[in-house]
């Protein structure tokens, strides 16, 4: 079974751990990065807030078979 993962600042993820989803928090570029290197292999889709989306850019591309999506602001 595949893992809902989510990363981004803290008051914007938090509240999914409520529904199950392993949350990552992360307030800067460089925390983004370091939960990106620490996503469990299972994870099958990823929830973020835009400046984690932006930290990531083109990594995004390294894991073709994971789902993402972007949290509008």
């Amino acid at each position: 079974m595949s893992r809902l993962v989510v990363v981004g600042d803290p008051i914007w993820v938090e509240g999914f751990a409520l529904a199950g989803a392993t949350v990552l928090p992360a307030t800067d570029a460089d925390a983004v990065r370091a939960a990106w290197e620490a996503l469990p292999e299972d994870a099958g889709v990823l929830v973020m807030t835009a400046d984690a989306a932006d930290a990531l850019g083109d990594a995004l591309q390294e894991r073709p078979y994971l789902l993402w999506v972007v949290i509008p602001s």
